[in-house]
């Protein structure tokens, strides 16, 4: 019997993914606390790689690996911190988890756009420091939602199954995409628009956008100047996606509603101005942080490195090796 291929998980994967994995091949797990030196180290020799959005995957480190690495699986739908063409020229196999998260992070998108539209997080605060002196009228007024047009910038797997929660909601949907979305148009009475028109029009903006170089700073600036001050930006995507400086200046200013982020510029670091930003509900990147999606992500890497290192198309290939 030949020599089991090794399997290196550079930070964490859960056992459903894991367990997997070690009944097939060797595998070394590095843990959360792994810095860069350690992964490289790690890497050597490696036949696939376990990844995730929170480091590089870059020709450094695929150099460590090794000639004989054939794939990179990625732990979520992202791959932006994958350096898929340094992959491609080593033919190195990129695969990623999509469709196990997307009911997860849409209802994580639907949680922040109520959390922000009735500033939950400010409420929460008073409450917690003592500074709730009972009931008043005029205090801790929210916007309702319902009736309210409903802007999804980036209508993916994600953004129209946040399209279908918000459909009870009443009032307009809208949308961007690169190619028309027929049954959302046709199920939902969605229309489809251009960015500027989308950020005028509605009461709520929900982000499903990759981060890309195209992408970055979408939300910028003149962007938020053009939403409505009573509008709701909710962020799921990428933290590149929006300008915080531009963001938390459009807050303080009284020129935006709230806004409700997941995702951050730089993360795990945040610009502190959002700790002290009005009507801002903010929360650590859990988008698919369910016990179902992350089990079922954590499977589907599992999947992917085994098919691969089987000689056989991954369920979920990104980038498809050429030997």
């Amino acid at each position: 019997m030949g020599e089991r291929s090794r399997v290196v998980v550079l930070r964490e994967l859960l056992p459903a993914g894991q367990e997997l994995l070690a009944a097939r091949f060797e595998t070394d797990s590095l843990g959360l606390d792994a810095t860069r030196e350690q992964m490289l180290a790690a890497a050597a020799g490696a036949d696939a790689l376990v990844t995730d959005l929170t480091f590089a995957v870059d020709g450094e480190l695929l150099d460590a690996a090794g000639s004989q690495l054939k794939v990179v699986a990625n732990f979520g739908v992202g791959y932006d911190n994958v350096d898929l063409a340094a992959c491609a020229e080593r033919e190195v196999v990129v695969t990623n988890t999509p469709d196990a998260l997307t009911n997860a992070t849409a209802e994580l998108a639907l949680t922040l756009a109520m959390a922000a539209a009735r500033d939950l997080s400010g409420a929460e605060k008073d409450l917690r420091e003592g500074s709730w002196q009972g009931w008043d009228p005029a205090r801790w007024r929210g916007f309702e939602l319902s009736g309210a047009t409903i802007g999804v910038v980036g209508a993916g797997r994600i953004g129209g199954r946040f399209m279908e929660l918000v459909a009870g909601l009443g009032g307009e949907r809208l949308y961007t995409a690169r190619q028309p979305k027929p049954e959302l148009e046709l199920k939902l009475g969605a229309e489809r628009v251009h960015l500027d028109d989308l950020l005028r029009r509605s009461d709520l903006v929900s982000l499903h956008l990759p981060g890309t170089p195209e992408t970055r700073h979408l939300i910028d600036e003149r962007a938020l100047g053009l939403m409505k001050p009573t509008a709701v930006l909710v962020n799921t995507g990428r933290g590149t996606l929006v300008d915080s400086k531009a963001l938390i200046r459009a807050l303080d200013e009284g020129r935006l509603g709230a806004a409700g982020l997941d995702v951050f510029e730089g993360e795990p670091d945040l610009d502190p101005g959002f700790l002290s930003a009005p009507r801002v509900a903010l929360a650590p990147h859990i988008g698919s942080a369910t016990f179902r999606a992350r089990d079922e992500m954590s499977r589907l890497v599992a999947a992917n490195v085994i098919a691969v290192l089987d000689g056989r198309e991954p369920p979920n290939p990104v980038t498809r090796a050429k030997k």
